[in-house]
């Protein structure tokens, strides 16, 4: 047991409603819902959470009040209409069987939004100031717009109440519509809604003086605000403190939900979703001031990642309850592992910053390590007995499709065997964590191992496999996840005179002097090898095919890279084609092309470094393929409908996963192990 969990169990009543413990998590976008409602898959998610202990999950981060507050950006919930109160209630249902609680989080966007979905309405705001992040331009609020939002927060607490839901939060956070009408950088009005602050706070006081009277006394209400936004123009600690005690003086709100930062642009929203290049907790000390000022409880999520910092943000009274939200996306059993004194098998967060990227590119929320986040409708997060267990499964390669696939076949009661030829598990993960400050990326092999190895799985280090030592072990299943190796690209004179992102990671070479390092692919690779090297004193330059450097790179982490190359000194060159690389003297001449107008430059250099991804390591594969059953092919839509595999023929079943098969990330490695190796 962790120190001072009896504080992170013990439960915490406000006005009437008790959570069983003080754990939970923020109301978040999570690109589930649909057609603005909390269906199934939605609801699947969070009951995930309920189902591992947790006090309170909210849902609905963002949840319109207003048409002109689309919901269609990030999939959201809409609150417009009555036609939601059903889904809320079968929602509140689901959570509070297994003694959950469930809040919704609702708010009106402002001009933190688009106008070109949903019913092509305008944006709205205190003032016509655009917004650098969404890039809209807003009408300024006439009265009558003001009244008719006031009304519109009104009757979403009325759903949310007749939902069946245990209370709602505004949210005053992140740049939206009442920390529009707070701030002076937006808000520029000379009525009684702008001007001195007391103006300014006018607003947020209507707002949820309306929504009191319209959900009744014994209905939750808070409210999630910054205690700080950290921008220069933007609300001061002391601003928002007055703010925060006002509210609560007058008896506005039931509990505060206290972050750092603001979100109006790219660099502000990394530092408001803090990645793994930040501490953890590194914004604990807001909620503390504020918990000193106010009577109500204090909330507080922002890089809470494992339960001894949330158990010690309790114990020491900085905060009344403590978030996990992107620490249940990665473990949703993590407040029952710790009541069981399992801790040590929660898989821990490690701030990849993947789920929330994918949303901000339209995507959906799903874990770098965790494939059955998101997916609860036919991923396990507790793999259940084979029905014939005892099959023998051979896996080659250690990386994170194998050593999925090795936890995955050990968690149905099969023997597992697993080759890696290298001295340690982890794969391509071991370069990619000595990228500066991508090393928390270690957790991942980390944990896998320590399943692994208490799951009796017969680990070989240092051993290649070959195939007679696989057919010795008279197998059921082979898995072939050998990796790949780096692609050093087409350029003319690669083969010869370039080194890849790995030889630099690894130490094999040594970078110095003047480096040109070209990106194919647009992720963390190319910029954490940059930097990497940048701070080694090496002049770097980084060119790539794409429009911007680090293209692929998503919102919370590629700001982080940009200001460090920044800082650097780094040179960033888009719209570039390495074409050709020759030596010249002891010096090597690499030559590029303008890929919009052709034309070519040459850069005299030290070093050429390169990172086109990698090749499959398929060798292997190839010589068991004749001897197995399936041909080493995989049943494409039985994979996808979460169907065993067919077998026909004798002989063993042959899989490839992972970059043995084609460039895969590590979420797509370690969901092709789990949907295969669930149903063995």
């Amino acid at each position: 047991m962790i120190a001072h969990a009896e504080a992170l169990l013990k439960p915490l009543t406000i006005r009437g409603v008790t959570f069983r413990n003080r754990v939970m998590s923020t109301s978040h976008a999570p690109g589930y819902g649909q057609d603005g409602k909390p269906q199934e898959r939605y609801q699947l998610y969070h009951e995930e959470k309920a189902k591992g202990g947790i006090g309170l999950t909210m849902f609905g981060g963002s949840s319109s009040v207003a048409i002109d507050s689309p919901a269609t950006p990030w999939a959201q919930i809409s609150l417009t209409d009555d036609s939601v109160v059903p889904y809320f209630q079968s929602f509140a249902d689901r959570i509070h069987r297994h003694g959950a609680k469930l809040m919704i989080q609702v708010t009106h966007m402002g001009r933190r939004t688009k106008d070109n979905t949903d019913n092509w309405m305008p944006t709205i705001a205190p003032s016509v100031r655009r917004e650098p992040a969404s890039r809209s331009v807003p009408k300024e609020m006439e009265k009558e717009d003001i009244q008719r939002v006031v009304r519109s927060f009104a009757e979403a607490a009325r759903r949310a109440r007749e939902g069946r839901l245990d209370g709602c939060e505004i949210s005053a956070a992140h740049g939206h519509l009442v920390d529009q009408f707070w701030s002076p950088s937006v808000n520029q009005r000379t009525d009684e809604y702008g001007g001195s602050l007391e103006n300014r706070m006018r607003f947020g006081i209507e707002v949820l003086e309306a929504m009191r009277e319209a959900a009744g006394e014994d209905f939750l209400i808070g409210m999630r605000m910054s205690g700080d936004e950290m921008v220069a123009d933007g609300l001061s600690q002391e601003d928002l403190m007055t703010i925060a005690t006002e509210y609560s003086r007058r008896g506005l709100v039931d509990f505060l939900n206290v972050m750092g930062g603001q979100a109006r642009d790219h660099i502000a929203h990394a530092v408001s979703l803090p990645n793994m290049s930040f501490p953890v907790a590194p914004f604990l000390f807001l909620p503390s001031a504020v918990k000193r000022e106010v009577d109500v409880p204090v909330f507080h999520a922002q890089r809470v990642t494992d339960l001894a910092t949330a158990a010690r943000a309790v114990y020491e009274g900085h905060v009344d309850m403590v978030a996990m939200t992107r620490a249940h996306i990665a473990d949703p059993h993590l407040v029952k592992k710790l009541q069981e004194g399992r801790a040590d098998d929660i898989r821990q967060c490690v701030g990849a910053g993947y789920c929330i990227d994918r949303i901000y590119v339209g995507g959906d929320a799903l874990c770098l390590q965790n494939a059955a986040t998101g997916r609860e409708a036919k991923m396990p997060h507790v793999i259940p007995k084979s029905d014939a267990p005892g099959k023998t499964v051979v896996v080659v390669g250690g990386g994170p499709a194998g050593l999925e696939a090795a936890r995955v076949s050990a968690e149905r009661g099969h023997r597992v065997v697993l080759f890696e030829k290298q001295a340690q598990l982890g794969g391509q993960i071991n370069v990619a964590a000595k990228g500066t400050w991508r090393e928390a990326l270690s957790g991942i092999p980390r944990w896998l191992r320590s399943q692994v190895t208490k799951l009796g799985v017969d680990v070989r280090l240092g051993t290649e496999a070959t195939e007679a030592a696989i057919l010795a072990e008279k197998p059921d299943v082979v898995i072939v996840a050998t990796g790949g190796l780096p692609n050093l690209g087409h350029a003319k004179g690669a083969a010869e005179h370039v080194i890849s992102t790995w030889d630099v990671l690894n130490g094999k070479v040594e970078p110095t002097g003047s480096i040109l390092l070209y990106d194919e692919q647009g992720q963390h690779n190319a910029a954490s090898t940059a930097e990497f090297m940048a701070k080694r004193g090496c002049l770097v330059e980084i060119a790539t095919h794409d429009r911007m450097i680090g293209e692929e790179i998503g919102t919370t982490n590629q700001p982080i890279h940009i200001r460090e190359l920044y800082k650097l000194g780094v040179m960033m060159t888009p719209n570039m084609e390495l074409i050709e690389v020759y030596p010249e003297g002891n010096r090597l001449v690499a030559a590029l092309r303008n890929t919009h107008t052709d034309a070519e430059e040459e850069r005299v250099v030290d070093r050429v470094v390169v990172d086109y991804g990698t090749l499959p390591v398929d060798g292997l594969y190839f010589d068991l393929k004749a001897q197995s059953a399936n041909r080493g092919q995989i049943d494409q839509n039985a994979l996808v409908e979460g169907r065993p595999q067919p077998k026909t023929g004798d002989g063993f079943l042959l899989f490839r996963l992972g970059d043995a098969v084609a460039g895969r990330n590590i979420h797509a490695a370690l969901y092709d192990a789990l949907r295969l190796c669930k149903d063995l």
